[in-house]
């Protein structure tokens, strides 16, 4: 992630705001670190949703894949199956096994990019707490 002074549809906002923050000269708050802790938020907020947005694109990867795997099975499945009721069963219950294991997948790789998506925005809350603590200690 680039952490440049223009952003590529035109200058940093965040220079604004920190003019503006100038202005109001607050004692003992460093209003140019204020805005600073805001970009951070907001990168923060950036990373976790390029994060959810990856996770979703393997999630639906990984569904396109299932599906796939499901349609070359059934495929199989009406070519060989027959009428002997053994080997539809063991077809039967082979499908369903192998739907609960995509479904435990599906189910891992959501958790995770949740899970990934809120580390970040959970680290910058840490950080958030501890800049606010360094702003409060008098100079």
């Amino acid at each position: 992630m680039s952490k440049s002074t223009k952003s590529e549809t035109g200058p940093n906002p965040f220079s604004e705001l920190t003019k503006m923050f100038e202005q109001f000269k607050v004692p003992d708050v460093d209003m140019s670190a204020l805005a600073d802790a805001r970009r951070k938020d907001i990168d923060a907020l950036v990373e976790a949703n390029k994060t959810a947005y990856e996770g979703m694109q393997a999630l639906a990867s990984k569904q396109a894949e299932m599906l796939q795997q499901a349609m070359e099975g059934i495929k199989t499945a009406a070519g060989s199956m027959g009428a002997d009721p053994a080997k539809q069963a063991e077809l039967a219950r082979h499908a369903c096994e192998k739907t609960l294991a995509d479904m435990k997948e599906l189910a891992e790789i959501a958790r995770k990019s949740q899970a990934d998506a809120m580390a970040s925005i959970t680290q910058r809350a840490t950080q958030n707490m501890q800049e606010i603590k360094k702003m409060m200690q008098p100079k």
